[in-house]
């Protein structure tokens, strides 16, 4: 027999691992016998010794054995093992940031504020299944008649992704929406009127234009008033109602969206709190329903009237 191959011993003599461990990794087909000895032992090639160098350092990555035999047998490449590793510190790390974070929004509260916190906080230390508690809420709320792209949209909106580092304000924030929601009568979506459209989508396709001109003018500071915006929204209304962008029309509808009042309280506090929870990267929808109020009401104030406006952009 050649020093090709070598024995058990050999192996837990040049490797510093205890025989014991290394008859387990053989007997789980981690090791390739290449021979046995006359007396019957297991004899190991070279390729053990590379075998025993993977297995060393997949294991301290602490790689469960399971795992580290599928990579050896090459059912599982070790790039993929590398990212599945990789996704699970990184949901590890987060869910350590948020308990970081709900820890901080306890500590940094009197003593019956911290008692209202922790029954707040309690219910999103599991995110993946809090988010879906949203989503599932708004995907029942939303309008049944909405397109499914621009509901999709408006459940992101409405239930985003929880941070990866969340503040203490933040991660708070997002479990007074979880209050919110699950409040007996909390309020469905009322902001677009949208049973009394002739094309629903049609119409939300308009609004949605309508709202990312609002959205604009409310992060430039603009102050509400006539422009592209409001224009829009009423454009929107009007042919979804079959009538003409006049002022006896923007009266109506200023009357429509005023009586409204930004939506249900509850609602206009969930936006805000998403404000928290997002750090204002998201529209408030409230914030934008009363920026576009006010715009249409300024539009129908005193001075030359819609018609007279229009003719005059037509002799410009």
């Amino acid at each position: 027999m050649t020093h090709r191959t070598w024995s058990i011993g050999e192996l837990a003599a040049g490797t510093g691992i205890s025989v014991k461990t290394l008859r387990y990794y053989s007997d789980s087909g981690l090791l390739p016998v290449a021979e046995r000895s006359s007396g019957g032992h297991r004899r190991y090639g070279p390729e053990a010794w590379e075998r025993i160098g993977l297995i060393r350092r997949l294991r301290a990555l602490e790689t469960p054995i399971a795992t580290i035999g599928r990579v050896a047998s090459g059912e599982q490449a070790l790039g993929d093992l590398v990212a599945a590793e990789l996704a699970a510190v990184q949901e590890q790390l987060t869910q350590l940031r948020w308990r970081e974070a709900t820890l901080r929004a306890l500590d940094d509260c009197a003593e019956g504020e911290r008692l209202r916190r922790l029954e707040v906080l309690a219910r999103v230390q599991r995110l993946p299944q809090a988010r879906r508690s949203l989503t599932d809420h708004w995907y029942r709320e939303l309008p049944a008649e909405m397109p499914k792209r621009r509901l999709d949209l408006m459940v992101a909106m409405l239930s985003p992704e929880p941070s990866h580092a969340p503040s203490p304000a933040a991660a708070l924030a997002y479990a007074e929406i979880h209050v919110l929601v699950s409040t007996p009568g909390f309020t469905r979506w009322t902001g677009d009127h949208a049973e009394e459209m002739r094309d629903a989508p049609a119409f939300y396709g308009e609004i949605d234009e309508a709202a990312a001109l609002t959205a604009a003018a409310v992060r430039e500071g603009l102050p509400p008033g006539p422009g592209e915006a409001v224009d829009a929204f009423v454009s929107a209304h009007a042919r979804a109602r079959g009538e003409s962008d006049n002022r006896a029309f923007r009266r109506f509808l200023h009357t429509l969206v005023s009586r409204s009042s930004g939506f249900d309280p509850r609602l206009r506090r969930y936006w805000g709190l998403l404000d928290t929870v997002t750090g204002g990267r998201s529209l408030n929808m409230t914030a934008a329903h009363a920026w576009l109020t006010e715009g249409l009401g300024r539009s129908i104030a005193d001075g030359p009237s819609l018609e007279q406006q229009i003719d005059g952009q037509r002799h410009e």
